[in-house]
């Protein structure tokens, strides 16, 4: 089995060094910069459990040295994807699946739902619909990525917690591709349960990701100055309500109660979230796949959206500002 992983950041290198060591598939990953020269040098280095493991990889900065292959991860973030098409394109043959790996409302979320919205491109997360056009959604697994990993040097990456990848055919269906990929990851020690409705989790997750995370940048507040605030708290409630009812009228089950999600974000504690930590060290924000696409979902089914309107269009006044939007 030919896999590749697309991105050494810190779930690329984590998921990378995690079936690296059991030796059973033929892997590659796409890697640059201090990254590519520290992972040929030294391989994958991993920190779990208190202990340090390094583990030899075959790293490439061009995707044109590897060939096609069996598996693609994507582990970019969503405004990456556009403008790595050319890169990820020698990675393609006639039966290559591509696993994505970024947060919030994925590319392809409109493959195989049926319906009047089927087929359906999300101009903010692909602008023209390159991404559909040039990968092509039957491709596609879908992922929910759970553990929180930190890069702690070039090619060294330490893992915090979670070990949970979720997989799903946007079709439900539970197919050979999708069952052979998991198999793997959980031989590597990974959880990797595969859903029938993998859109669902996608919708939990973003449920509170399109909320805390604007909220957080705007405010330079952790998940539990947010909850613990009663303004801040409601802010995000009612973002969280406005997108539910957009993900209900599109047949998604939400298995908890808001207000049992809000409190789950501040039982993290004194977390600042992946947005606000973008805004600080002046990197691009994934401010259109966590709410301008959830925006747009909102006109594609008549279903207001006027508190998420307000914090996107300060959240993206302030990005812009900064350097860290577009």
């Amino acid at each position: 089995m030919k896999i590749t992983i697309f991105g050494a950041g810190a779930i690329g290198g984590y998921l990378a060094a995690k079936l690296a060591i059991t030796g059973r598939t033929d892997l590659s990953i796409v890697a640059r910069g201090a990254h590519l020269e520290a992972i040929k040098a030294d391989g994958l280095r991993l920190i779990e459990d208190g202990q340090e493991i390094s583990v030899p990889v075959r790293a490439a900065a061009k995707a044109d040295e590897l060939g096609a292959q069996d598996y693609v991860v994507l582990a970019l973030k969503a405004h990456s994807l556009s403008p790595a098409l050319d890169q990820i394109a020698p990675l393609l043959g006639d039966h290559t699946s591509v696993v994505t790996m970024q947060n919030g409302v994925p590319w392809w979320y409109f493959h195989g739902v049926g319906g009047p919205l089927e087929g359906t491109r999300l101009n903010a997360v692909d602008p023209g619909g390159a991404i559909w056009q040039r990968i092509g959604p039957d491709r596609v697994i879908g992922s929910v990525v759970y553990p929180a990993v930190e890069v702690d040097a070039p090619g060294l990456f330490r893992h915090v917690e979670g070990k949970r990848f979720s997989l799903g055919e946007p079709s439900g269906e539970r197919s050979e591709r999708v069952t052979l990929l998991a198999e793997e990851m959980v031989k590597a020690g990974l959880q990797a349960p595969v859903r029938e409705d993998i859109r669902s989790e996608i919708w939990v997750k973003l449920w509170g990701n399109l909320s805390f995370n604007p909220i957080s940048a705007l405010t330079g507040s952790t998940l539990a100055a947010i909850v613990a605030d009663d303004g801040t708290r409601a802010l995000a409630r009612t973002m969280m309500l406005e997108a539910q009812a957009i993900g209900e009228s599109l047949g998604v089950r939400f298995p908890i109660a808001v207000d049992r999600r809000i409190k789950g974000a501040g039982d993290v504690g004194e977390h600042k979230t992946s947005m606000l930590q973008d805004l600080e060290r002046g990197r691009p924000m994934e401010i259109d796949a966590l709410v301008s696409a959830v925006q747009e979902l909102g006109r594609l089914t008549d279903k207001p959206t006027p508190t998420i309107d307000a914090v996107l269009a300060l959240v993206r006044r302030l990005a812009v500002e900064r350097g860290c939007y577009g």
